[in-house]
């Protein structure tokens, strides 16, 4: 059964990030090899939210990222996570994408205001 390239892509990423924590853990920790980290992580991300996303969701997530930076990371992390935990069957679409949004989005106040 041959694998999915994006399957292999992903494992690929997988192998340098670990590759790159033990590398970290004997004490190859300076910025060069941070940044590399970090674009390695990113670029798994993006991996991952290409494979489980349709285009709707993935629109509707750049979206939210572009007007408030914060939430969609952390949405994108979220998604990342439950992905790698394999708690994802599918793909989301852009309907599941806007109830993750929805339960992801931090409790609003609300304000009753009554005149006398």
């Amino acid at each position: 059964m041959s694998e999915n390239p994006d399957d292999e892509r992903l494992e690929e990423l997988r192998e340098k990030k670990m590759e790159e924590l033990r590398d970290r853990q004997q004490g190859g920790g300076d910025a060069e090899a941070q940044q590399e980290a970090q674009e390695r992580a990113e670029a798994q991300q993006e991996a991952v939210l290409k494979q489980y996303l349709t285009d709707g969701a993935r629109q509707r997530l750049n979206a939210v990222a572009m007007s408030k930076p914060e939430f969609g990371e952390k949405v994108k992390q979220q998604v990342a996570a439950l992905a790698q935990s394999g708690r994802i069957q599918g793909r989301i679409d852009e309907a599941q994408m806007r109830d993750l949004l929805k339960e992801l989005q931090p409790d609003k106040k609300s304000f009753d205001i009554r005149r006398r």
